[in-house]
C-alpha cells in the first residue's frame, strides 16, 4: 500500500491544485453523509453529547475545510522575495512544495477531530497520506476507517486500525512527514524512532496548563468560562486548565462562583447526566479516583466506576509536590492553589505547557505574566478557544510540542518551502572568479 501511495504521489497527481480543492470538497460531502453514525460513535466511545460532538470535534472540522477550501490557490502561490544587490542581475522566489506520503497518529480524546484536523492539511499541501485513529476509541476509528476508504483510493489516503503493534509496524516504514498527537512520553518516543530515519515530525503533546486568576478578574464569569473549559469531555482535553492558581484573597469567591456554576451545568448528580462524557476506559478511571486523594475534595467527588463517570471535583489544600500536581490531570478534577504576589505564579509553573489562561483585568499583570510564562498558546479571560481560529497557530514549545497547525500553519506543516534564485544572463561580474589577486579590496568595499 506505501508503494502503491508512493507511486500516486510521484504521478504528480496530488500536486495540481484543482485535484486537492476536489478532494477537500469530497471529505467536506463524506462527513455531512457520515455525521450520524460519527456522532453515534463519540457517543458510544466517550458518552459525548450530540451537541458537544458537533461543538468540539464535527463542527470544528467544516470550517477547517471551509477555510483552506477558500484560501488554498493563495497558499500555493508562487511568492516573489527580495534579492540581495551583490546577486544582480536575479530575481528570488519561494514554491510550496507537498512533502510525500505522510503518517498521521491521532488520539483518542477528541477522536474524529484530531485524527481528520492535520488530515485537512495534508491534503491541502498535496500529499497522501496514512492515518492511524486511536484503538482507545475504537468505534469512532471504524466509522472514520469505513469513510475513508468509501471515499478516498488507498493508494492517496488509507486507513489503518490497530494497537500499538501496529503504530510500531507503521513506524518501521519510511514515510515523509509524522504528525503525532498525544502524550509526552510516547511522543518522545516517536521523536527518537523518526529520528533513525531522520524523518520530520510535528509533536501535539499536553502538560499542565495553569489557569491564573487574580484580584481584578470578573469572578462569576471567570468561574463560568473555567468550568466549561476544564469538564468539557469530562476534562479529557489536552488545553484544558489543569489547575487553578488564584489570588489568595479571592479563593473562596471563585469557589463558591464555581460550585454555583457546575450545580448550573449539572443540576443534581452529574454522573447520572445523559450529556456528561465518560471517562475513556478503567484504567484511567482508577488512576482519577486515586488523584482525588492528593487535597481537600471541596466540590464533587462523587465517582461511578459502573458508568466510568466521576462528576465535577475542585480540590483545595493542595501542595504543589502532590501527585495530582506531577502528572497532566486529564479528568474532571480542577486543583485550586493560592498565590500573594504576582512573582510567586511562575515559580509555581516550572515547565511550558501547551496552554495558559489568565483571568484579569490588570494590563500591567496580563503583560508580566504573558513576557514571563512560555506556553504554546491561550486565552485572557477565557479557555480553549484559541483552537477553535484557524488565524492562529495551535502547537506546544518545549514539552509540549514542536511544530504547529490550524488554518493556513497544517498547510505549511505538510509543505517545504522550496526555493529559487534565477540568474540573468545578459551580466556576469567576474568578481567572484578566480583569480582572486587584487580583488579583496574591491570585495570588501562591495560587501559593505
Amino acid at each position: 500500500m506505501l508503494r502503491e501511495q508512493r507511486k500516486f504521489f510521484q504521478s504528480g497527481v496530488t500536486r495540481q491544485v484543482a485535484f486537492r480543492l476536489a478532494a477537500l470538497a469530497i471529505l467536506q460531502k463524506a462527513i455531512k453523509r457520515w455525521e450520524a453514525e460519527i456522532i453515534r460513535a463519540l457517543k458510544k466511545d466517550l458518552g459525548k453529547s450530540e451537541f458537544e460532538s458537533y461543538e468540539t470535534e464535527i463542527g470544528l472540522i467544516y470550517e477547517e475545510i471551509r477555510f483552506a477550501r477558500r484560501h488554498l490557490r493563495g497558499w500555493t502561490r508562487i511568492k516573489r522575495v527580495k534579492t540581495p544587490l551583490v546577486q544582480f542581475p536575479s530575481r528570488s522566489y519561494i514554491r510550496k512544495e507537498p512533502l510525500g506520503n505522510v503518517l498521521i497518529i491521532a488520539p483518542w480524546n477528541y477522536p474524529f477531530q484530531l485524527t481528520v484536523s492535520p488530515l485537512i492539511g495534508a491534503i491541502a499541501a498535496g500529499n497522501t497520506a496514512v492515518v492511524k485513529p486511536s484503538e482507545l476509541s475504537p468505534a469512532t476509528a471504524e466509522v472514520i476507517e469505513k469513510m475513508i476508504a468509501e471515499t478516498f483510493e488507498p493508494h492517496y489516503i488509507h486507513v489503518v486500525l490497530g494497537g500499538i503493534r501496529t503504530t510500531q509496524s507503521l513506524l518501521e516504514q519510511k514515510f515523509d512527514h509524522i504528525f503525532f498527537t498525544g502524550s509526552t512520553r510516547v511522543g518522545a518516543l516517536i521523536a527518537q524512532k523518526a529520528a533513525q530515519t531522520l524523518t520530520p515530525v510535528t509533536l501535539e503533546l499536553g502538560g499542565k496548563s495553569p489557569c491564573i486568576v487574580d484580584e481584578t478578574a470578573d469572578i462569576p464569569l471567570a468561574a463560568r468560562r473555567i468550568a466549561w473549559g476544564k469538564f468539557l469531555n469530562a476534562g479529557q482535553t489536552c488545553v484544558a486548565p489543569d489547575y487553578i492558581i488564584c489570588q489568595e484573597k479571592v479563593q473562596k469567591t471563585l469557589t463558591d462562583a464555581l460550585k454555583k456554576v457546575i450545580d448550573e451545568f449539572w443540576p443534581g448528580d452529574a454522573t447520572e447526566n445523559e450529556d456528561y462524557p465518560k471517562i475513556i476506559n478503567t484504567q484511567h478511571f482508577e488512576r482519577l479516583v486515586r488523584l482525588m486523594e492528593s487535597g481537600n475534595i471541596l466540590i464533587g467527588g462523587k465517582a461511578d466506576e459502573s458508568k466510568r463517570k466521576i462528576s465535577p471535583t475542585v480540590l483545595v489544600d493542595v501542595s504543589k509536590d502532590s501527585s495530582v500536581m506531577q502528572e497532566e490531570i486529564f479528568g474532571p478534577i480542577l486543583p485550586v492553589l493560592t498565590y500573594r504576589k504576582l512573582d510567586e505564579i511562575p515559580r509555581i509553573i516550572n515547565n511550558a505547557p501547551l496552554s495558559f489562561y489568565l483571568f484579569s483585568t490588570s494590563k500591567e499583570n496580563e503583560e508580566y505574566l504573558l513576557n514571563n510564562i512560555p506556553f504554546g498558546g491561550g486565552c485572557v479571560n477565557d479557555t480553549i478557544v484559541h483552537l477553535s481560529t484557524p488565524y492562529l497557530p495551535f502547537g506546544g514549545v518545549g514539552q509540549s510540542g514542536t511544530g504547529s497547525y490550524h488554518g493556513k500553519k497544517s498547510f505549511d506543516c505538510f509543505s517545504h518551502e522550496k526555493s529559487i534564485l534565477k540568474k540573468g544572463n545578459w551580466l556576469d561580474i567576474r568578481l567572484r572568479y578566480p583569480p582572486y589577486a587584487r580583488k579583496l579590496k574591491m570585495l570588501k568595499r562591495f560587501l559593505h
